[in-house]
C-alpha cells in the first residue's frame, strides 16, 4: 500500500468523478460568485463484528490527503498550477502521511440500485462480509464538503459475525482499489477516535460516538 513512486502533479482537464463550476449570484444585494465541484453522492457503513466485539474499518492511501501534507512541506508544488506545467516530486514524503482510516464506503453511481443495495455491495467488496438489506440500519444522512462539493452521504449500521465473512475484502483491484481491512476493539474505539496520530475521517468519529450512545448500552454485560 505504501510503495508510492513516480509522483507528478499536473492540471486536471477532465474527470469521471469531479466537474468544476462557478456559480454567480446576488445575495442581499451583493454580487458574489463561488467555485464548486459536482461529484457523486455516497454511502458509508459502520460495521460491528459481534463475534469479536470490534469495529471493522478500512485503511487506504488517499492522494488528496497526501498532497495536502506535501504542500505543507513543499509549497512550490502548486505554484504553477495554472500554467499547464508538470511537477515531478523528486523527494516525496513517505506514503504513510496519506493513509487514512475510514468507514467502509462507496459512491452512488449505479442508477438501478438503491442506497441499501450499494451499501451491501461495498461491505462485501471492501470488507468481505455478506450482508443483506435486512442487516442494515439507516442512521442518518448529511452533507460533506459543503464548501466545495455539497454532496450527500448516507450512513448505515450493520452488525456482522465471523460466519458472515466470505472473503478477505480489500476492494476491487481491477478498479485500482487497494484497501486494508482493520479491526478496532470496542474497548479501544473512543481512544482511537480521538487519537490524532491515526488520521481518520469525521465519519469514523461520529459513528463511534453514535454507537456508544445508541448500541453499546444495550449490549450484554460481561
Amino acid at each position: 500500500m505504501e510503495a508510492i513512486e513516480e509522483l507528478a502533479v499536473q492540471p486536471c482537464t477532465s474527470s469521471l468523478y469531479l466537474r468544476p463550476f462557478r456559480l454567480s449570484y446576488r445575495q442581499n444585494g451583493t454580487k458574489k460568485y463561488w467555485d464548486f465541484m459536482r461529484t457523486h453522492d455516497s454511502v458509508s457503513i459502520l460495521i460491528f463484528n459481534t463475534s469479536r466485539q470490534c469495529f471493522v474499518v478500512v485503511k487506504q492511501f488517499r492522494p488528496a490527503v497526501y498532497m495536502c501534507e506535501v504542500e505543507r512541506h513543499h509549497p512550490q508544488v502548486f505554484q504553477n498550477q495554472d500554467k499547464g506545467s508538470f511537477l515531478s516530486l523528486e523527494n516525496p514524503l513517505p506514503a504513510a502521511v496519506g493513509v487514512t482510516y475510514e468507514l467502509c464506503a462507496g459512491i452512488v453511481d449505479k442508477p438501478g440500485l438503491s442506497l441499501e443495495e450499494i451499501a451491501c455491495e461495498e461491505v462485501l467488496e471492501e470488507c468481505g462480509y455478506r450482508v443483506s438489506i435486512a442487516n442494515l440500519r439507516r442512521i442518518t444522512s448529511y452533507r460533506s464538503g459543503v464548501g466545495v462539493t455539497g454532496s450527500r452521504q448516507t450512513l448505515f449500521y450493520a452488525e456482522v459475525n465471523d460466519q458472515m465473512r466470505t472473503s478477505g475484502g480489500g476492494g476491487q483491484p481491477e478498479e485500482g482499489e487497494l484497501i486494508e481491512v482493520v479491526e478496532i476493539p470496542l474497548g479501544e474505539s473512543m481512544k482511537f477516535a480521538y487519537d490524532e496520530t491515526f488520521p481518520k475521517t469525521m465519519g469514523v468519529i461520529f459513528s463511534f460516538m453514535w454507537f456508544h450512545n445508541n448500541i453499546a448500552p444495550k449490549l450484554p454485560k460481561k
